[in-house]
């Protein structure tokens, strides 16, 4: 009988052991998946750009910046424009009391940087954020325009009101709260964001097609807010 427990005994140590193995490869599955989806927030793909494409033709930095764009808007007066997605259009109004991201925001329509980007963080009641993809353009545009920065741009009058767009920006190491201009978002939310007011720059507002920004809040998205079937735009200036 003893050495019935004891052979019972040592059996139920393997079974601990050998699901308690199973459960750590388990657990290093799961890890190793959410890294990887995690990812999909940056860029999936390594990219290697083709030596004779180039996108960009100027020389932007964050340090010249602020000269290029004040000269370019004083060249491209535009603050009208389309956004053209497949649940409809955008009708947007750039401020021009914000002339260093409204010059910097038509450089980079003009430049055909968001026709290769798309709308991909959707939160609803809260925001919709485009000017980012997965593809190899993308981040082939943003390295030859070296990921400059501009400075914010904050007016007391220019709130994070619903229909409003808004320039991203780093959280960290960003004492200036430098804007990112690349990507952008609408305040889909009814409600004012005061919240973010002082924090990004409020640089126009959608004059017409807002219910668009309620359609793209209602399509599937994944664990990371990513829409599960990317919505690509398309953005044309009107004058």
């Amino acid at each position: 009988m003893k050495k019935f427990y004891r052979l019972t005994n040592i059996f139920l140590i393997i079974i601990f052991i050998s699901c308690k193995s199973e459960s750590k490869q388990q657990t290093s599955t799961k890890d190793t998946l959410i890294t990887k989806v995690i990812s999909k927030t940056e860029t999936k793909k390594k990219y290697i750009l083709p030596r004779d494409r180039k996108y960009i033709f100027d020389s932007i930095t964050t340090d010249n910046a602020v000269e290029f764009f004040t000269q370019y808007g004083k060249e491209n007066p535009q603050t009208k424009l389309r956004i053209d997605t497949h649940l409809g259009s955008i009708t947007v109004r750039l401020y021009k009391d914000t002339p260093i991201h409204r010059a910097s925001f038509l450089y980079l329509v003009k430049s055909g940087y968001y026709n290769s980007t798309s709308f991909y963080r959707v939160v609803p009641d809260f925001i919709v954020q485009g000017g980012n993809s997965d593809n190899l353009v993308t981040p082939a545009y943003k390295e030859q325009l070296h990921n400059y920065r501009i400075p914010a741009e904050f007016r007391k009058k220019r709130s994070h009101k619903r229909g409003c767009i808004a320039a991203a920006r780093d959280w960290v190491n960003n004492p200036t709260k430098e804007s990112t201009p690349f990507e952008f978002y609408f305040i889909q939310a009814d409600k004012n964001q005061s919240h973010l007011n002082f924090e990004h720059t409020v640089f126009g507002e959608i004059i017409d097609g807002i219910e668009v920004i309620d359609k793209i809040t209602q399509v599937k998205i994944d664990r990371y807010e990513w829409p599960e079937k990317e919505i690509t735009m398309k953005i044309t200036i009107l004058d």
